[in-house]
């Protein structure tokens, strides 16, 4: 007999304001992440996800741990990266390609 999976739940998006007012339940009122995480229907690693960032943006996080103005900022630098390269190999295709034309 197979031991039966649950099947995945479908992924869901919460508001800003939402995850605001579930942090503020763990960290100023106290509450245990895996009562308000049961209380409200969400997985105990989202929740604690939510409350890791909130803390590194009010400066209490784990050292190291990026604020989401850094995270937001590592993303379009990135971003900007992967651009630059793309530029890069582009002129260095078009150079090689000029170098044997003028050969």
């Amino acid at each position: 007999m197979e031991p039966t999976k649950k099947p995945r739940r479908a992924r869901r998006s919460f508001t800003d304001e939402f995850k605001a007012s579930v942090v503020r339940l763990v960290l100023e009122e106290g509450k245990p992440m895996t009562q308000v995480a049961r209380d409200l229907d969400l997985t105990e690693t989202s929740l604690r996800e939510w409350v890791g960032q909130a803390r590194a943006d009010q400066g209490k996080g784990r050292p190291g741990a990026l604020t989401t103005s850094e995270r937001e900022e590592l993303t379009q630098l990135r971003k900007r990266v992967r651009e630059l390269e793309e530029d890069r190999a582009i002129l260095k295709k078009a150079a090689a390609f000029f170098v044997r034309e003028s050969k």
